[in-house]
């Protein structure tokens, strides 16, 4: 199954996508949340589109399409977890994952404006297959790992390289600016992916390709990463793993190539859906 949400920013309804079309099921009720996942969500929506099998609305096309869940409580993202990216950022391989937030403020939809911040001159892109955390997990072995996956959505980790290199402290402050989360075009289950360990994802600018990895390159896979963050913090309902980026993001060339206003992002992945976004700039509210 694969769960869309839709309509303006802070107005969204719920939606699923079947064979190719997006289908309003508002009429289940509530949002895509924590209480969603935590109380059997999955299984009692995917029994109303049994149930209302032919009967439900089709979405026009053109809706705007919102982030696939509502704000979760956190994003957790792991850093330099492709051989090739570490490799380019001129970084060591880790030993152990390396973990920092993004504010959950900067979530938007897949095909939403991404805003250059003020003061920026260096804001990057980063493709990233991203996990949906499905029930509480605290100290979850590996082996147990993906029974605590509801699904997986495709996530372009928008970074301002200067903000968070050169500014002092953390990466975070470099990664949570507004707009600097765009997810989806849909959640997809855990069924719906073969094997997560050999996906396909890709992003270019301006119609040229700048990425094209495979999570089968990723040092920390999908299982260890849902366990090591576990040991760490209480993963809730509804919250996002971002896996990391394969190589190819604009730090990484000689000279570095940044995003300017007027660039188009497109970025996708297997099994994921794809994403569009145009960059502008920052304006007073």
């Amino acid at each position: 199954m694969k769960l869309i949400r839709f309509g303006e920013p802070g107005k969204e309804k719920i939606g699923v996508q079947l064979d190719g079309k997006n289908y309003d099921v508002s009429a289940f009720g509530g949002d895509y949340n924590e209480e969603f996942f935590a109380e059997s969500g999955l299984e009692r929506l995917e029994e109303f589109v049994k149930a209302n099998e032919g009967k439900l609305i089709e979405i026009p096309e053109g809706t705007r399409l919102g982030a696939p869940f509502t704000r979760p409580s956190k994003i957790v993202c792991i850093g330099l977890n492709y051989k090739d990216h570490a490799a380019e950022t001129g970084a060591q391989i880790p030993v152990e994952p390396v973990i920092f937030m993004k504010a959950s403020t900067a979530l938007v939809g897949p095909n939403d404006n991404v805003v250059i911040p003020k003061n920026s001159v260096k804001t990057d892109w980063e493709v990233e297959f991203c996990i949906v955390i499905g029930k509480k997990a605290s100290y979850v072995d590996e082996a147990n790992a993906l029974d605590y996956v509801a699904g997986y959505v495709l996530h372009n980790d928008v970074s301002e390289r200067e903000f968070q290199i050169e500014r002092g402290g953390t990466w975070d402050k470099g990664k949570g600016c507004d707009t600097f989360a765009p997810m989806g075009p849909f959640m997809a289950t855990a069924d719906e992916i073969p094997d997560v360990n050999n996906v396909r994802l890709w992003l270019k600018v301006n119609g040229e390709t700048y990425q094209d990895g495979n999570t089968s390159n990723l040092i920390f896979n999908i299982p260890f990463v849902v366990s090591y963050v576990s040991q760490f913090m209480t993963l809730l309902p509804g919250d996002v793993i971002s896996t990391g980026t394969p190589a190819g993001v604009g730090l990484g060339f000689n000279p570095p190539i940044y995003l300017k206003p007027g660039d188009v992002i497109e970025l996708g992945a297997d099994y994921l859906g794809e994403q569009r976004q145009e960059v502008v700039t920052y304006k007073p509210q």
